[in-house]
C-alpha cells in the first residue's frame, strides 16, 4: 500500500478517537484497536478504505506479538506506532493495592513496552518510522493522590527517552506527548480507584480525587486539537522529544524544573564535598 500507515491503539473514545479521525482524513491508514469485538466491526464497516480495526487488550503480551505479524502480513510496513491506550488510577500510595498498582503498570507500561518493542524490527527493517507515546504532564511531575499512575507515565518516559537515542541513527523518531487536561473519559468512566481509603490522606489525596472527578466533562482541553497537535509533530521533520500540549501542562512542567533547579542550587556543596 501507498498510503502512510498509522498503528493506534484505544481508539474508541477521546484522544485516541480523534487522532484516528484526523489521521484518516488526511488520506493515511489507521489501524486501531478496540478492546470490544463489537467496536470493531462497527469500525470496519464504517471505515473500508481508509482504516481496519482489531480487538486487543494492551496487557496481553502474546496477542500484541500475534496483532503485528498479522498487520505486516496483511499491511506490509508501519509507518508510526501511537501507543494511546491505557488507564487512570488515583489514590495515595498507601492506599493503593500491589493488585491495583500492577494493573496500571500493565497496561501504561508493559503493553506499551511490548507493542514498542515488537514494532520496532518492522521498523528497523524499513529504516524508518515514528513511536508516539502518549504519555501526560503527570509523566514529568508528580500530584499527591496520583503518584502510582505518575510511576507509570514516569517509567513510560524514562525508556522512550533511552530510546529514542538508541534509534535515532537507525532513521526511527520517538516523542513523547504530555497532555494538561482535556474532555476525554479520563476523569470518569475511565479512572481506576484505590478500594482502600485512609482518613489521614483526604485533605491530599482526597482532595485531589475530587477536585479532578469535579472536573470530568469540563476540561478545556479539545481531543480534537490534541490529534492536530500530535498530526503536526508526526509531519515536522526534526519533531522535539517532549511535546507539552496546554498550557496547564507548560506550567506544572516548569514548576517541576523550577523545584528540581532549586534542590541542586540547595544541594551544591553537599553534591560537591561527597567523595570517598
Amino acid at each position: 500500500m501507498e498510503k502512510r500507515i498509522w498503528l493506534i491503539t484505544g481508539i474508541s473514545s477521546g484522544l485516541g478517537k480523534a487522532l484516528a479521525q484526523s489521521v484518516m482524513e488526511t488520506g493515511a491508514f489507521v489501524i486501531g484497536t478496540f478492546r470490544k469485538e463489537s467496536q470493531v466491526a462497527t469500525f470496519n464497516k464504517n471505515n473500508p478504505d481508509s482504516g481496519f480495526a482489531f480487538q486487543l487488550d494492551v496487557t496481553n503480551t502474546a496477542a500484541i506479538t500475534d496483532l503485528v505479524s498479522i498487520i505486516v502480513s496483511k499491511f506490509g510496513k508501519i509507518d508510526v506506532l501511537v501507543n494511546n491506550a491505557g488507564v487512570g488510577f488515583i489514590g495515595a500510595v498507601e492506599e493503593s493495592s500491589m493488585e491495583e498498582v500492577r494493573a496500571v503498570f500493565e497496561a501504561n507500561f508493559f503493553g506499551v513496552l511490548a507493542l514498542t518493542q515488537q514494532v520496532l524490527p518492522v521498523m528497523r527493517k524499513q529504516k524508518k518510522g515514528h513511536i508516539v507515546q502518549i504519555s501526560s504532564h503527570g509523566g514529568i511531575k508528580s500530584f499527591a493522590g496520583f503518584g502510582i499512575y505518575n510511576a507509570s507515565k514516569f517509567a513510560l518516559e524514562g525508556f522512550s527517552e533511552a530510546l529514542a537515542q538508541e534509534v535515532s541513527p537507525l532513521g526511527i523518531k520517538v516523542s513523547i506527548i504530555e497532555p494538561g487536561p482535556f474532555r476525554t473519559n479520563f476523569a470518569g468512566e475511565g479512572l481506576g480507584q484505590a478500594k482502600k481509603r485512609i482518613d489521614d490522606y483526604e485533605d491530599t489525596a482526597g482532595s485531589f480525587r475530587t477536585k479532578l472527578k469535579g472536573v470530568h466533562g469540563k476540561q478545556e482541553g479539545v481531543p480534537i486539537k490534541a490529534a492536530k497537535a500530535i498530526l503536526e509533530v508526526v509531519n515536522s521533520e526534526n519533531p522535539s522529544l517532549r511535546i507539552p500540549l496546554r498550557k496547564i501542562a507548560l506550567k506544572t512542567i516548569r514548576m517541576k524544573l523550577e523545584s528540581v533547579a532549586a534542590d541542586l542550587e540547595a544541594n551544591k556543596k553537599i553534591a560537591t564535598t561527597a567523595v570517598y
